[in-house]
């Protein structure tokens, strides 16, 4: 099994391999046994939320059923260079759900529709092409129930997340979103379409779990759902040093269930009034808040942080969630005149970030390049990651949030494919970049050059960190990735994709020929 990787040139811009159809190849006849899209459909499928790579595929489909999407991998197994590449909501920001010159499947009219089931608990059957925020409407509409963990954005598709990770602020209790699924559709790139869960072909169930697409399509999955809380005490507090913020952030995630909160974020912001996006501004939390500058202490660095915490309740304004939300708080170290809370509807909270999102498309920035980085540091190394990195690269800010909280490793399966730091405690950074509409080309590139520094920095200084939805350059980035795991990686690629057909963008392994038993 080739392991060879599919190179990059300099600028983002692709060597095309000998895994890569072009037009004219022999991969192209078997196109037209595919419903192709109109041209500007496959222009779409060609770019990303990302907006800094442009990869045209031959054609995009857009599959209705699980036989659609095996068809489709049948039809690029038989060719020799076709590749397939499914596409949620077009989140990813590197390109990882491209194919140059192949066939790029848009997930979001994959049926059936959610279903209800009740097996040992009750759980949703969701196609992979559903949005979270689909899911959250319909689970707690019509069944009052809901999932216990969730991203931060609710505008991505099931299959996306759980082929990543899937982050937020609950994974501390409950784990990431790929540690609460329980059984999975998936079609392999040997066109077979399986059926898995950990006690049902348990290896593929967790190989396509933070798989990164290598290993099959994730058509359907089935979700565990409990009942929905009706309202979030929703509160954020500032603290003006890091040791603080993360002593207490750590301290507050390692509480058994019975003395924790439902959520627990928080992120690094520039002291001071001028940045509306990096700024105090980004801290309260309803319209008409007034944030005080005052309560700051004059010795103050020039990055501050803000703890983000949530209490699940019934009953809006209850006496009780004040007391325990006081009893929960009172031995944090934050600083006192800054507190910031108010009762929203569980929906609505869940929803925040849609409302960031009307925001920016308003001001153009969801229409420019956004260059984001996430990376999963160990607690060992925070503080120093904080000093070299927040308080001296990032100190003015990255033009959208920077998002920094402490996760277990403990919630993570082991026998998944995401790759996670060695300790037990490890931090998600988030640095959600946004370029102003008339920044220019200088913008990106300082962006880019910053994100380069960053993952430079972190390997410098021997830190125990994992790049989260990575996209590396080269495979001995991978193996580093990887590490005691790529192993194991590449034979589940040659088990379930032998002739990795599947997810030709996370650029990871080349396109082989196919088998001389499957040539038509």
């Amino acid at each position: 099994m080739p392991t060879t990787m599919i190179a990059f040139v300099e600028q983002q811009q692709r060597l095309v391999s000998d895994g890569d159809a072009e037009p004219g190849d022999d991969g192209q006849e078997y196109v037209g046994e595919l419903d192709v899209a109109a041209a500007g459909d496959i222009a779409l499928a060609a770019q990303d939320f990302g907006r800094m790579v442009f990869i045209p595929p031959a054609t995009l489909l857009r599959p209705s059923t699980t036989d659609d999407v095996v068809r489709a991998v049948c039809v690029a197994r038989c060719s020799s260079r076709l590749t397939v590449a499914a596409r949620g909501n077009g989140h990813s920001v590197g390109g990882q759900a491209m194919a140059r010159g192949g066939v790029v499947l848009d997930m979001r009219r994959l049926g059936p529709p959610m279903e209800l089931v009740r097996c040992g608990g009750v759980a949703a059957d969701v196609p992979a092409g559903a949005l979270w925020e689909e899911v959250l409407e319909w689970g707690v509409r019509n069944h009052g129930m809901a999932p216990t963990s969730w991203t931060d954005y609710l505008g991505l598709t099931v299959g996306g997340t759980l082929s990543n990770g899937g982050i937020s602020g609950q994974a501390f209790r409950h784990g990431p979103q790929v540690a609460n699924v329980a059984e999975l559709e998936v079609v392999t790139g040997d066109g077979e379409r399986r059926v898995c869960s950990p006690s049902l072909c348990s290896d593929l169930f967790f190989a396509a779990l933070g798989g990164l697409g290598q290993f099959g399509v994730i058509t359907r999955a089935r979700i565990p759902l409990v009942p929905a809380p009706k309202m979030v005490r929703w509160i954020r507090v500032v603290y003006k040093g890091f040791e603080e913020y993360a002593g207490d952030a750590e301290w507050l995630v390692t509480r058994a269930d019975s003395e924790a909160f439902d959520y627990v974020e928080g992120f690094a912001f520039v002291n001071d009034l001028s940045d509306p996006v990096n700024g105090w501004g980004s801290v309260p939390i309803l319209p008409g808040s007034v944030f005080e500058p005052a309560k700051i202490p004059a010795e103050s660095e020039p990055i501050l942080y803000c703890l983000e915490l949530a209490l699940h309740h019934n009953h809006r304004g209850a006496a009780g969630v004040d007391e325990r939300a006081k009893e929960m708080m009172w031995p944090l170290r934050y600083m006192r005149g800054l507190v910031f809370a108010a009762d929203v509807s569980y929906v609505d909270f869940l929803s925040r970030v849609g409302r960031a999102e009307e925001e920016a498309r308003a001001n153009g920035t969801w229409a420019t390049p956004h260059p984001w980085l996430n990376i999963l540091v160990s607690s060992s190394d925070i503080a120093d990651f904080d000093r070299t990195v927040f308080k001296r690269v990032l100190r003015r800010g990255v033009g959208g949030p920077m998002l920094v909280y402490p996760l277990l490793r403990s919630k993570w399966d082991p026998r998944m494919s995401v790759a996670v730091p060695e300790s037990e405690v490890f931090y998600l950074v988030a640095l959600l970049r946004f370029i102003a509409p008339r920044a220019g080309d200088a913008a990106l590139e300082e962006a880019v050059a910053q994100n380069r520094e960053i993952i430079g920095c972190c390997r410098s200084k021997g830190y125990d960190f994992k790049v989260y939805i990575p996209h590396y350059e080269n495979e001995a980035d991978w193996v580093r990735h990887f590490g005691r795991d790529w192993a194991r990686f590449v034979e589940r690629k040659r088990r379930y994709d032998p002739v990795a057909i599947l997810a030709p963008g996370q650029t990871i392994f080349a396109r082989a020929r196919p088998p001389a038993a499957a040539a038509p």
